[in-house]
């Protein structure tokens, strides 16, 4: 199964999400995120922040880290993370990565995300790491 590239802010929500995964995860440090380079094909999961309107959605340092084109060229899919309570920017930074990037848009969760989003990844992931390598 492929990689899983991921940003957590302060909060820990994505980090604890992904740590229930159990997959191969890397993390995109919160500082120097333009010197961390991935050398194989990931999805990406990101949080998203409320910003203004939705412009400020897609952290910093995910910004910084697809800024590098070889990172940007070996994404694959998105997932993100977001809160239901901002309305129509509720799992924003997913929308904006996929359109910027070309890539599908897999899944979006709340929060920590619940049992059943766990289950939904792990089980997400194998199908398109699989059908990736047809």
């Amino acid at each position: 199964m492929g990689l899983i590239v991921y940003y957590s802010s302060r909060s820990e929500n994505t980090h604890r999400f992904i740590a229930k995964l159990g997959l191969r995860a890397a993390r995109i440090p919160p500082s120097g995120a333009d010197a961390f380079h991935i050398r194989e094909p990931f999805v990406l999961v990101v949080p998203t922040y409320s910003g203004d309107g939705g412009k400020g959605a897609v952290p910093k340092q995910v910004i910084r880290f697809l800024n590098d084109a070889e990172n940007r060229g070996h994404i694959r899919g998105v997932i993100a993370a977001g809160n239901s309570n901002f309305g129509e920017t509720y799992g924003l930074a997913g929308d904006v990565i996929s359109q910027k990037c070309q890539v599908p848009y897999l899944y979006r969760f709340e929060l920590l995300g619940t049992e059943a989003d766990v289950a939904n990844v792990k089980h997400g992931m194998e199908l398109f790491w699989t059908r990736e390598q047809l």
